[in-house]
């Protein structure tokens, strides 16, 4: 029989067990040794190795709870194959509520890495090194950025195979096919041959609950659809096919001044439709705000307090606006009746 014995920096987790390893990435000015924590969960059967990461962006911490959740489930003890959870990537940042490091670098803009590179190359030469290529696959979790939310969503390559089951499989309505981005973690993933899903929902440094109920949801879901928990064997409700986005993009204001924003997140709108008046502190001066095209809105910003060229709402474009608009609202509904209980 093969071991499954699973390393980390030279810690070993047996199968069967679970254990916290802290990654060594530094030490801050003050002689102070800065760790990334890992929790490991392997199981007692061989299957796919699943990283799960959060915090990659400092300021966005929706993630960290839901993979604070994740490790709380009980059906983890059938688990088969690996789950690597790591819940604050960027320490730094988030220590400073930060979506950045201290350098000032994106950490998402700096793989793969270099081990004698910035602050942000090590960190991320560390992390390809230790967690992603002893991956099968990953889920990287996001928030829109500060004063921004997200409709919950996954951005994903759906021209790999792999890649695009798994996208369907997390079971949210919106599923954006994005092209991969220089220095992201997704490319770095790509380029070593790992399907990586990326998970957008809730505003940084802000917790928003539905936006976490669905990303544990959705990552039970990947882990079912990989074999590395058991079918649910409660009342599943029929499956919904997820609509991908053929493009999106921002709204920008056109004035400078304080947004009356009048649709919300996930509403449908129509070419032309008014998304909402940018007027100065008097009155005296109004500009309306009024959508290019047809789609739903999967992200906007929450302060009222614009600049000229200020990205105001995301509009995804889909192929049946109808259906989408269904969807999303059925998701919501069902997350509320949850809530709700």
């Amino acid at each position: 029989m093969a071991d499954t014995t699973f390393t980390i920096n030279g810690a070993k987790v047996a199968p069967g067990t679970r254990t916290t390893i802290e990654l060594p990435a530094g030490r801050l000015y003050t002689h102070t040794p800065m760790t990334i924590p890992v929790h490991v969960i392997n199981g007692k059967r061989d299957g796919p190795r699943l990283f799960l990461s959060a915090a990659i962006h400092g300021d966005e911490i929706n993630g960290v709870e839901i993979i604070r959740r994740v490790l709380t489930l009980p059906a983890l003890k059938r688990i088969k194959g690996t789950l690597i959870a790591v819940p604050i990537v960027n320490v730094h940042g988030l220590l400073s509520h930060s979506r950045y490091l201290p350098d000032r670098r994106d950490l998402n803009r700096s793989f793969p890495g270099s081990e004698k590179g910035s602050l942000a190359a090590r960190i991320a030469h560390l992390f390809m090194e230790e967690i992603v290529c002893q991956s099968t696959h990953g889920i990287d979790l996001h928030t829109g950025a500060v004063h921004r939310t997200n409709l919950p969503q996954i951005r994903a390559n759906l021209d790999d195979e792999e890649t695009d089951k798994l996208a369907r499989a997390f079971n949210v309505p919106v599923i954006i096919s994005s092209n991969l981005r220089d220095g992201s973690l997704r490319e770095a993933a790509a380029e070593h041959g790992i399907p990586m899903l990326l998970y957008e929902a809730g505003e940084a440094l802000r917790f928003d609950e539905m936006a976490i109920r669905a990303g544990v949801k959705g990552i039970v879901n990947v882990m079912r659809s990989l074999g590395m928990l058991p079918p649910s064997r409660g009342t599943r409700k029929s499956y919904k096919e997820p609509v991908v986005a053929r493009s999106s993009s921002w709204v920008r204001a056109s004035e400078s001044g304080i947004l009356r924003a009048l649709i919300p997140l996930g509403g449908r709108v129509s070419k032309g439709t008014l998304l909402g008046v940018v007027s100065d502190p008097f009155g005296e001066k109004e500009a309306q705000i009024t959508s290019p095209y047809s789609g739903i809105v999967i992200g906007k910003t929450n302060l009222p307090l614009v600049n000229e060229g200020d990205a105001l709402y995301h509009i995804a474009r889909f192929g049946d606006i109808e259906e989408i608009e269904a969807k999303v609202d059925e998701f919501q509904e069902d997350l509320s009746d949850e809530l709700n209980r």
